[in-house]
C-alpha cells in the first residue's frame, strides 16, 4: 500500500476520499477501523461555516443563513451583516457510513476491520498490526502510515483546558424556534471561574433543535452536573415548555497550547485532532481537517512527501495561546470577551479570525477591539512559563445553578 490511515472517523475518511478525488491512476489506500463497539466513536455533529456551497454540501444535513450570540444579559450582540456565510451542520451518522461506502466501491482503497495493536516506523515504509473482531492478527505494509486516532495523551503546555459539552436534540410540543437562525452563543449561564460557559441552540425545525451546554474549563461535568445545566436552560432560562428529549450527543476537546507532532517517525505522520487540527481557542476542527486532508492527498498524488501542513496560522496559535492564558488566569471575563468580539467587529471578520482563514490585516483590527492589557500582559508573560503535561479529565460536579 501507499498510505495506510489508522482510524476511520472524519479525518482519516477524509484523506482517502481526497485521495481518490479524481479518476484515474491514484496512490493505494487502507483505512483500518475498529469494530462496533466501546473503541468506536459516539455519534457526533460538525460545525463549520462557509460561503455558499462546498465540496461537502450533499452531507450537510442542515444550514442557517442567521447566526445569533446573547450576551449575560440576553441582549442580542449580532444578527445580519454574515455577507453570505452559512453555518452548516455534518452529522457522524451520515457522513461516515456515505463516505465508507464510496470509497468500498473504489478498488484503489482498502477498507479494513480491526482493532489497531501497534504501528511499527520504518526509514522505507511502515507496519501496521492489529487484531480483528474474530481474534485473528492482522498486518499492513505502508509507505506512508497516517495515525488520525485521537492522542492518547497531550503534550506539555502552559495552558490546558477543556471543552466539554452534553447537548440535548428536544422536540417541542409547541413551534418554540426559528429554522433560519442558529445561536452559536447564549452567555445566560453561571459563569465558571477561569472559563466560561454558555448554550449553542441549532433549529432544526421550528419544534426541534439541538441544544448543547458547552464550558471550557478544566475538567468535565458529571451526569447530574450536565443534566442540571440542561434542565436550568431549558426551564428557567429559556423555557421550552412540554418537550421531549429525542438523543443527546456529548464531548470532550481538549484546548491546549501544547505543540502536536504532525511527524511521528521516517514514515509515521499525525492527522486531524492528533495532528493539531483543533483550534485552541474554539475547539473547531472538522474545517481544518478537510485542509489538511486535500494537502496530503495532493502530497501523495504528486510523489512529495505528505507531511500534514501546520493548520493553523503561527500568529493565530499566538493568539490563542495569550487567550487562554489570560481566561484561566482569570484576567478576562469568556463571556465579555466574546460578546465584545461579535458587538464591536464586522461579524465575517470574527468568522474568518475563529475558521483560520483571515490575514493580518483583520487580525490587528480584531486584536485592537479586544481587552489589549489582559491579552497583552498574558502573551508577553508565555516565553517564561513552563510546559506541564496536564492530567486526564475526571468528571466533577456543576456549581449550583442560581439565575
Amino acid at each position: 500500500m501507499d498510505a495506510v490511515v489508522v482510524g476511520g472517523g472524519a479525518a482519516g475518511l477524509s484523506l482517502a476520499r481526497h485521495v481518490t478525488a479524481e479518476p484515474g491512476p491514484a496512490p493505494t489506500v487502507a483505512v483500518v477501523e475498529p469494530p462496533s463497539g466501546p473503541v468506536s466513536s459516539p455519534p457526533r455533529t460538525w460545525c463549520f461555516w462557509e460561503h455558499g456551497d462546498g465540496e461537502l454540501e450533499e452531507f450537510v444535513h442542515r444550514s442557517w443563513g442567521r447566526l445569533l450570540v446573547r450576551g449575560t444579559d440576553g441582549r442580542v450582540v449580532t444578527g445580519d451583516g454574515w455577507d453570505g456565510v452559512r453555518y452548516k451542520m455534518i452529522r457522524s451518522a451520515d457522513f461516515l457510513p456515505a463516505v465508507t461506502a464510496e470509497l468500498a466501491a473504489d478498488r484503489r482503497v482498502h477498507l479494513v476491520t480491526a482493532t489497531v495493536t501497534g504501528v511499527h516506523d520504518g526509514p522505507d515504509g511502515a507496519r501496521v498490526t492489529g487484531v480483528d473482531a474474530a481474534g485473528r492478527a492482522v498486518a499492513l505494509r505502508g509507505r506512508w502510515v497516517f495515525d488520525s486516532r485521537p492522542p492518547r495523551r497531550l503534550p506539555p503546555a502552559r495552558t490546558t483546558l477543556f471543552q466539554h459539552f452534553r447537548g440535548w436534540f428536544v422536540r417541542t410540543a409547541t413551534d418554540r424556534f426559528d429554522p433560519g437562525v442558529a445561536e452559536l452563543m447564549d452567555f445566560r449561564t453561571p459563569q465558571p471561574p477561569g472559563g466560561l460557559s454558555f448554550v449553542y441552540v441549532l433549529p432544526l425545525g421550528p419544534r426541534d433543535a439541538l441544544v448543547e451546554y458547552t464550558e471550557f474549563g478544566p475538567a468535565p461535568l458529571d451526569d447530574a452536573g450536565y443534566r442540571e445545566a440542561l434542565e436550568h436552560y431549558t426551564r428557567r432560562v429559556r423555557p421550552l415548555g412540554p418537550h421531549t428529549v429525542t438523543g443527546t450527543e456529548q464531548g470532550v476537546i481538549p484546548m491546549t497550547d501544547g505543540h502536536f507532532p504532525r511527524r511521528l517517525g521516517d514514515s509515521v505522520l499525525a492527522l486531524g485532532a492528533a495532528g493539531g487540527a483543533t483550534r485552541p481557542a474554539t475547539g473547531y476542527t472538522f474545517a481544518a481537517i478537510q485542509r489538511q486532508a486535500a494537502a496530503v492527498a495532493a502530497a501523495l498524488r504528486a510523489g512529495r512527501t505528505p507531511v500534514p501542513p501546520r493548520p493553523h496560522a503561527r500568529r493565530h496559535l499566538a493568539m490563542d495561546a495569550a487567550w487562554l492564558r489570560a481566561l484561566a488566569a482569570g484576567r478576562i471575563d469568556g463571556a465579555a470577551f466574546f460578546t465584545r468580539l461579535f458587538a464591536r467587529n464586522p461579524p465575517r471578520r470574527v468568522l474568518d479570525f475563529l475558521d483560520g482563514t483571515s490575514g493580518p490585516v483583520g487580525d490587528v483590527a480584531l486584536g485592537l477591539r479586544c481587552p489589549v492589557g489582559p491579552m497583552a500582559r498574558s502573551l508577553a508573560e508565555l516565553p517564561f512559563l513552563p510546559r506541564r503535561t496536564a492530567p486526564l479529565p475526571h468528571p466533577r460536579p456543576l456549581r449550583k445553578a442560581s439565575r
